[in-house]
């Protein structure tokens, strides 16, 4: 395992240290935004032939042509889809690439990409896995020592190296780390099944409930299902005017912290999401109060959008 001073470097790490002019890399459409970017902007202008194709469609072997570098997001950020690892990892590795997992949502408690196939594990550390939101990290685990080398050295030459603060900090919220994930999923599951309840949330999804369209792959090869629960209300004006009346529930762009937080994710752009969808990430607190909180800035938000 190597660390890095951000998510977004080791993501930067993996895809510098396999590609090279040329080479197809292949990625979820509906996968984090900087990734994507980064692949289209300076990767794709250093000869790299990127590719997209959204994660529900499991990445069809006939995309997987001569592909170098397959990347999967499981589950999607932040549309929470699942792809079944075990499989694609397995007809990209027949036509000779390589695979690499963004485990950022599922967290290493929840999901283990090598052992279901993958080459490359990769996570931003500032979210779940030290969870207190006072640190930047991410790191790569691999499944071959050579690969593991050429991080390293990659690491070195471009300066990603996590600072001594950081890496104490990364120390002592591993401590916590189970206690913290059984919390907050289990949060996340009440708070899913509270929201399937409710009539003015549509588009629901969360990989534990029976329900979800992700459920059954997900319950394969997840151990744990996250703290992400995303859903959309109306539009744009409701979903404000519901995280604007949370009082539990704090506003941040940033997740798996443990206090629960949500966003409009689409203010920034570059999701495929409607204007009303909300990534709520479930945290710490008592699981009756944020209900309460959620029903009460639901309430609110409809009395507004009827007076």
């Amino acid at each position: 395992m190597v660390a890095f001073a951000s998510g977004m470097a080791a993501v930067s790490a993996v895809m510098g240290s396999v590609l090279r002019p040329g080479d197809l890399i292949l990625m979820p459409s509906d996968g984090y935004y900087t990734a994507r970017m980064l692949a289209e902007g300076y990767f794709a202008e250093m000869g790299i032939d990127v590719r997209t194709v959204p994660t529900a469609g499991n990445f069809p072997a006939k995309v997987l042509d001569g592909v170098k570098l397959l990347w999967l997001e499981s589950p999607s950020n932040p549309g929470l889809d699942v792809c079944d690892i075990v499989t694609i990892a397995a007809a990209a590795h027949a036509q000779g690439g390589l695979v690499a997992v963004d485990n950022t949502t599922a967290t290493v408690l929840g999901q283990c990409p090598l052992a279901l196939g993958a080459d490359f594990s990769v996570a931003s550390d500032t979210k779940a896995l030290t969870g207190h939101g006072d640190l930047v990290l991410g790191h790569v685990a691999v499944r071959e020592p050579q690969w593991g080398e050429r991080l390293l050295n990659w690491r070195t030459q471009v300066g990603a190296i996590p600072g001594p603060m950081e890496v104490w900090l990364a120390h002592r919220s591993l401590a916590t780390l189970d206690l913290r994930l059984e919390r907050m999923c289990a949060n996340a599951r009440t708070i899913a099944e509270f929201l399937a309840g409710r009539p003015e949330v549509r588009g629901l999804r969360y990989p534990g409930l029976p329900g979800d369209p992700a459920h059954e792959v997900a319950s394969r090869q997840m151990s744990r299902y996250g703290p992400i629960v995303s859903f959309e209300l109306v539009d744009r004006l409701a979903a404000e005017r519901f995280l604007g009346a949370c009082k539990l529930v704090l506003q941040a762009t940033s997740f798996g912290g443990v206090y629960t937080t949500a966003e409009r994710r689409a203010r920034w752009g570059g999701d495929m999401v409607p204007e009303g969808f909300i990534r709520l990430s479930a945290g710490c607190e008592d699981s009756e109060d944020l209900v309460a909180d959620l029903a009460e800035a639901l309430a609110a938000a409809a009395s507004l959008s009827t007076g």
